[in-house]
């Protein structure tokens, strides 16, 4: 039995007032060809034609004019259930737990279904999802692997990317190649597991030199300092770097290829509480592939977004 999802009624609500493919992305804020591919998988799992579409112009089919209001109502349901759920979850709070990244709308997303608490232990990544898989925590955005899912029965969706840059000292700001930026590591494998196996896979597969550090200057004032003695420009870690650059140093995007860094929403699988259902998908419905899946787009083996 073919299963219709409530993401892809959304998408066909968009497209289905909007008349335009480029606008309805825009509305829902993915990729262009990512929605056209959600319409026709609606389409085959349906069974019927719902927009007429050419170079010109997009027309609902009469399929798709007698189908629109079911979905409408489909989905006025679905958020009168999550309103409901948030209802009698009452005052149970979601507890969420982060390494160095929150969505900037955290709240705006969530509080029409939950109250998130968000935790104040910032801890790495490997520690915030060994949190939620004890049940420390209900949720945590981390950065992981299928291996790492798999192993502690967890499973995720995507809900932030980063593009990793280089940062070099003196003027220019002109692309670099993967394979000609340094990559630090860092010999306190407690700390620092995950960017050491995210960034001795990227050495691997760019040939990008590795350096070894043993200071904590994958992010901080010690970072800048390892840039200042490079003679290449440093690939620029995601995780705690909020301090803006010195005025000495530059950022310089890396290219061949680009070099994107995911952060995850991680839950238990198995998980049935409505507030903890329900607030993953408010923080990740509607987000795209955040530029994760281009052809030149870079991801490490076993990350749980990589095609």
């Amino acid at each position: 039995m073919t299963t219709v999802e409530l993401r892809q009624l959304r998408y066909f609500l968009a497209v289905a007032e909007e008349l335009n493919f480029g606008r309805a992305a825009g509305r829902l804020l993915i990729a262009g060809p990512s929605l056209s591919q959600q319409i026709k998988a609606l389409e085959r799992d349906l069974g019927v034609r719902l927009f007429d579409r050419d170079r010109r112009s997009v027309t609902l089919t009469p399929a798709g004019a007698a189908l629109l209001p079911h979905a409408r109502a489909l989905l006025d349901g679905a958020d009168e259930l999550r309103r409901l759920a948030a209802r009698i979850a009452g005052s149970e709070p979601v507890r969420l737990g982060h390494v160095s990244w929150l969505p900037a709308d955290l709240t705006a997303r969530t509080s029409a279904v939950a109250r998130v608490d968000v935790d104040a232990w910032v801890a790495p990544s490997h520690t915030q999802a060994a949190r939620v898989a004890d049940g420390s925590l209900d949720l945590a955005v981390c950065w992981v692997r299928r291996e790492d899912l798999d192993a502690r029965g967890l499973d995720s969706r995507l809900i932030g990317a980063d593009r990793l840059y280089a940062v070099s000292a003196g003027p220019g700001t002109a692309e670099v190649r993967a394979r000609d930026v340094v990559v630090l590591l860092d010999d306190d494998a407690t700390a620092w597991p995950s960017w050491n196996a995210y960034a001795g896979q990227l050495a691997r597969d760019t040939c990008a030199r590795t350096v070894r550090i043993s200071d904590g200057g994958i992010t901080g004032p010690a970072f800048f300092d390892h840039v200042r003695q490079s003679r290449r420009p440093v690939l620029n870690s995601p995780k705690a770097q909020t301090a803006p650059l010195p005025p000495d140093l530059v950022a310089r995007p890396v290219v061949d290829p680009k070099v994107y860094w995911t952060w995850s929403l991680v839950w238990r699988r198995g998980e049935t509480r409505a507030a903890v259902l329900n607030t993953v998908d408010a923080l990740t419905d509607g987000l795209g592939d955040l530029g994760v899946h281009a052809p030149d787009a870079w991801l490490p083996d076993g990350d749980p977004h990589r095609r």
